[in-house]
């Protein structure tokens, strides 16, 4: 018995020792820089040949295939700076294609290369540092695994509002495009754990005349068309003894310009004309507490260089979702993310300083985001001043998330508070957890209640309460499910969130089957599937909404897609709402079927389209709907977009109808990367408005932004109004610069 105890003791010896040595093995040592880098963008000294070196394996079309084209890839570091250089090879450099020099460049059309640092080494989180050939510069942060909804409800799980103090130079010679990149150290979050710091690492080379991606580590295409960008998939890099300082990072502000408005008198028979000049400034200060930790102040915050929203037409009973675009709230944003279904989120950053769709003076406030242990932490508060009925507001958030069982896995908590200065309050408090069981499957629960000043709630009830669990299976290959449930009941009201729906439980459940075709075949991968929803009123038992869809997606080689899927509907209707053009759908209970459709052609090309059309039943009536969005990648120095939607719906029995016609027109002139022209219009026939919008922007360095603002709202067609309006409704120009401090 003895020598079977000692046996057994020395193979779990054996055990435990042979899996530390498979991880060992399975991570990537960093070697310091040896020597000197000139940081001209040309891959040519001594010390990059000295430096790690990592090969490229294709990602797409062909998974594990050789890459087409050559890459030299080369990893180093000192005392201040990761850095990247790379030496792209072509059998005819003429095949270089550059489409761009706008920052955070978004489009797949122009030659790429860049890198993905899991700084946490989390296995969920990552920061992107991507380039072209014109030397432009794109960063952008990935959550949830790359698995969307990403830093706010709705949003992609990519952030490219997201930027960060980095440096980038390109050159190109008769052979390769060389790239040099220098990171701060300063500028990323990490740990470090006796002297040694771990990361993930994703490298990724785009050649877009062969529609074709290489990554390092190599990375099968079954996990989905974005897993190049997925940290969960990294290779682990070590470095030994990094110590950067934490520099204090402050950025004030000043703002000038006016708006002159013509808005209707009481009476509504004439026009009046009022200017509101403006002159402001502010302060933002961002603080490295240390390695894995950022603070940021903010005061007298403003949002003016920010984009318009893009015109939405509403056939839903349901509030409008539109995404978050302020710089303030993106860093790391998505630990601030506990979905609730859909669009819907705890936090929702677009309740701070705005109200009825008005910008609202936000007074200041401070955010703290970062890693402690095996945590992540999350904090923010923020006041804003009253608007109308609204009445100055605090808002606070709070966020821990810890890993647990696996990389992969979590659990944690969030609390949000919207506190009103006339005594009212709502609070809204949640547990969640992801466990990942196997390479691809997970399961999710979560667990919420909101309190309210207005509400009768009590804790120990389901009426506050929301509560989900999900199963479902992250590839593209092989047999795909997704099984939910989830409530949502009467009073769960968060209002520091976006929640359009209560009092209602949800069943949703999919399956079907993808393939990955071989490597001869023209389609990279098709799929046949089927979903299920189906919510429920508990108020009376009826269904609300139902969709039974089968499902058809097809992506080829060379970057044309498809999705095509008939459905039938039910619709339960409570009480009667209004369409837009003043249709009314009279309560009662309604099933119809309807077709979807959407169509790609390739994202490589300098024409790039995307086309959709929707038909068939809608309620008691008829619904057609086509667009179509189309990107010109004219030159690298100039691009033009365009949106078109048209929507159609008839109801005979009661004769009722509506059409709508929505445009969007959007042109960009980049001199170079730092200087660039943008003007937006946008056109929508059932609101009779003409938006438009024109954005200088200077950028000299990071951190350092000119913007030069002006803004134009007016009626499209003025010929049937009464009284008759001015030219424009409002008009605006504004003139900002920010600078920033390095201490």
């Amino acid at each position: 018995m003895k020598n079977l105890i000692r046996f057994m003791i020395l193979l779990n010896l054996f055990v435990i020792v042979s899996i530390h040595a498979l991880q060992a093995q399975d991570e990537v040592g960093i070697k310091p820089l040896t020597g000197e880098i000139e940081f001209d963008g040309l891959v040519n000294e001594p010390a990059w040949k000295l430096s790690q070196q990592f090969p490229l394996t294709m990602h797409f079309p062909v998974f594990n295939n050789a890459p087409t084209e050559q890459s030299q890839v080369y990893l180093t570091f000192d005392n201040d700076y990761l850095w990247v250089g790379a030496i792209l090879y072509y059998n005819d450099v003429d095949n270089i294609v550059s489409t761009s020099k706008k920052r955070d460049e978004e489009s797949e059309n122009s030659d790429a290369f860049g890198i993905l640092l899991d700084s946490y080494d989390d296995n969920e989180n990552a920061l992107a540092f991507f380039t072209m050939p014109s030397g432009l510069k794109i960063d952008y942060s990935v959550s949830n695994d790359g698995e969307g909804g990403g830093p706010g409800p709705g949003m992609s799980s990519k952030n490219y509002t997201w930027n960060s103090y980095w440096d980038v130079k390109t050159t190109t010679t008769n052979e390769a495009w060389h790239v040099e990149m220098r990171i701060p150290f300063s500028s990323l979050r990490f740990q470090s754990k006796n002297g040694i710091t771990k990361m993930g690492l994703i490298v990724n080379r785009s050649i877009s005349h062969l529609n074709e991606i290489n990554t390092f580590p190599p990375i099968d295409t079954k996990y989905g068309r974005g897993a190049n960008t997925r940290p969960s998939l990294a290779k682990t890099i070590v470095f030994e003894d990094i110590n950067p300082r934490n520099p204090v990072y402050i950025s004030p502000y000043v703002l000038a310009g006016t708006t002159r408005m013509n808005e209707l008198n009481e009476n509504e028979t004439d026009y009046e004309k009022t200017d509101d000049p403006e002159l402001t400034g502010g302060l933002d200060v961002k603080y490295n507490l240390n390695n894995n930790l950022t603070l940021d102040f903010t005061v007298n915050t403003d949002f003016a260089q920010v984009e318009a929203d893009d015109e939405q037409v509403n056939l839903t009973r349901y509030s409008l979702f539109f995404p978050e675009k302020r710089l303030f709230f993106q860093e790391r944003s998505g630990i601030f993310s506990y979905e609730l279904g859909g669009p819907q989120n705890l936090f929702y950053s677009r309740n701070i300083g705005i109200a009825q769709g008005e910008p609202v003076t936000i007074y200041g406030g401070v955010r703290m985001v970062g890693r402690v242990g095996k945590w992540d932490v999350g904090f923010l508060d923020m006041n804003t001043a009253d608007f109308e009925e609204t009445p100055s507001e605090n808002f606070g958030v709070a966020r821990l998330r810890r890993q647990v069982i696996n990389e992969n896995s979590y659990v944690g908590g969030m609390m949000t508070t919207r506190l009103g200065f006339d005594g009212s309050y709502n609070i809204a408090y949640g547990f969640d957890g992801i466990f990942k069981y196997t390479d691809v499957d997970y399961i999710t629960v979560k667990l919420a209640q909101s309190q309210d000043k207005s509400m009768d709630t009590k804790v120990f009830s389901m009426d506050p309460t929301f509560f989900s669990l999900e199963l479902n299976r992250r590839s593209e290959a092989g047999f795909l499910y997704e099984a939910k449930y989830a409530y949502w009941g009467e009073n769960f009201d968060p209002k520091s969130g976006f929640v359009f729906i209560n009092n209602v439980h949800e069943v949703r459940a999919s399956t079907g089957y993808g393939w990955i075709a071989d490597e001869k075949s023209p389609i990279f991968k098709y799929s046949f599937e089927g979903d299920f929803s189906i919510k429920s009123r508990m108020e009376d038992g009826k269904v609300e909404n139902m969709e039974l869809a089968p499902q058809f997606k097809m992506d080829l080689k060379n970057g044309i897609g498809m999705f095509i899927s008939p459905g039938y509907n039910k619709e339960g209707v409570p009480f009667d709402f209004e369409l837009p053009g003043g249709i009314i759908v009279e309560q009662g209970d309604y099933s119809y079927w309807a077709f979807r459709s959407h169509f790609n052609t390739p994202r490589t090309k300098k024409i790039v389209a995307n086309f959709g059309i929707d038909g068939g039943g809608f309620y008691d009536g008829n619904q057609f709907a086509i667009d179509l969005e189309t990107d010109f990648n004219i030159s690298s120095s100039f691009q033009l977009s365009a949106f078109y939607k048209f929507d159609k719906v008839r109801f005979d029995e009661t004769n009722q109808e509506f059409t709508n016609n929505l445009a969007r027109l959007k042109a960009t002139y980049m001199l170079n990367t730092k200087l660039s022209m943008s003007a937006y219009m946008q056109y929508n026939e059932l609101e009779n408005i003409v938006l438009s919008n024109f954005r200088l922007r200077y950028n000299p360095r990071d951190g350092n932004d000119l913007y030069l603002v002006l803004n134009d709202t007016r009626f499209a067609d003025k010929k049937d109004l009464t009284p008759t309006p001015p030219g424009f409704l409002s008009q605006t120009i504004l003139l900002k610069y920010t600078h920033t401090f390095r201490l």
